[in-house]
């Protein structure tokens, strides 16, 4: 009887313990898929794959703060498992109570002082962290933007170089030897929103009538995908934005393009007629003409822009069309609304805006 009822025991031990051994695996493995690099066609964002000081430096204490909970883990476990174990109930002893132990000076000062000093090294280790990012001076070669929130898209503007586009933030590389970091003041022009591009910095929040600032150093060019991660209304989820990481050369040549006005094609006359005599110009801007708004994105430079509708769909004829005649069929609850525009005057306002280089 004796043998039976351990062996029932020790089948309750074997599966929990194999239960919580599958646990942990999966966790790993979740952990991998994190960390693994994705395709170049399907560029995820990961907090493991830091392209910029700011976020190296919360990936570096995330894996410390991690190692530091995993050993307690560790610890833990062993001895939980060791007392399931070894104090396992017996039939033998079921009706007598085991042996209670009160008042031990050195268990007692162990669960206090430990628990003290870890919290203390994690308290030290972040302050440190945050001081060195949110005190970071800035240097004279830095790049001054402001990025501002709006429902449900990104406003971006480059006060010294006299430059406003939209969604897509340009920025030039830094290195150790040419540093150019770019500092970001952060505004919102409605409700709460946070700027996030994981693999360059921390979340940020934009919040009304506050200003917030950060900044990047990206180290390797390409694109960096982020969005608002506070959530601000229907479209929160497709409030996207892209940052570019262009070399020196290929950010001064997109200044200067950026500084240009909008190409006048007079061939195209009837669509910026359509344009300045709709409710288009009550909310969009375009430089040269008398399109000024300041609701919408800035147009001037639309088709320089490699997606539409705070990345929700690529700058295609097709999805600006689309864009323009139904935008609850891109962005539902989007703000912008459905022009009701004939054929020959949405025909006409696509040609115009695809001269907006």
């Amino acid at each position: 009887m004796h043998k039976t009822t351990d062996k029932a025991d020790w089948g309750v031990v074997v599966g929990r313990a194999t239960g919580i051994l599958v646990l942990l695996a999966g966790i790993l493995f979740a952990a991998g898929l994190c960390n693994a690099s994705p395709s170049d066609d399907n560029p995820i964002p990961s907090i493991f794959q830091p392209h910029s000081t700011p976020a190296e430096s919360i990936y570096h204490l995330s894996v410390f703060v991690l190692a530091i909970t995993a050993v307690i883990f560790l610890v833990v476990f062993s001895l939980l498992a060791y007392a399931v174990v070894k104090f396992r109930n017996k039939a033998a002893g079921a009706e007598r109570e085991p042996a209670q132990v009160y008042g031990s000076t050195q268990i007692e000062l162990a669960w206090t002082i430990i628990p003290i000093l870890i919290v203390v090294v994690l308290f030290l280790a972040t302050a440190r962290v945050i001081h060195a990012i949110q005190d970071a001076p800035k240097p004279a070669t830095a790049v001054e933007v402001t990025a501002i929130g709006h429902q449900f898209w990104w406003e971006f503007r480059y006060p010294a170089l006299g430059i406003v586009t939209a969604n897509e933030l340009h920025v030039p590389v830094s290195s150790l030897t040419h540093p150019a970091p770019t500092f970001l003041k952060l505004l919102s022009a409605d409700t709460d929103h946070s700027f996030w591009v994981p693999q360059l910095a921390g979340k940020t929040d934009l919040i009304p009538n506050r200003v917030n600032e950060m900044w990047i150093d990206p180290h390797q060019r390409g694109i960096y995908l982020g969005q608002c991660a506070q959530y601000c209304g229907t479209q929160h989820a497709k409030m996207l934005l892209r940052v570019s990481v262009d070399t020196p050369e290929d950010f001064e040549s997109w200044v200067r393009d950026q500084k240009r006005t909008a190409d006048q094609d007079t061939k195209e006359i009837a669509g910026r007629r359509v344009f300045e005599t709709t409710a288009c110009i009550n909310c969009h801007a375009v430089g040269g003409t008398a399109a000024t708004g300041r609701f919408g994105p800035d147009l001037t430079h639309l088709m320089s822009r490699s997606t539409i509708a705070s990345g929700a769909a690529e700058n295609t004829s097709e999805n600006l069309r689309l864009w323009i005649e139904n935008p609850d069929a891109i962005k539902p609850g989007s703000l912008m609304p459905a022009m009701k525009l004939s054929d020959a005057n949405l025909d006409a306002l696509l040609r115009y805006l695809e001269t907006l280089r």
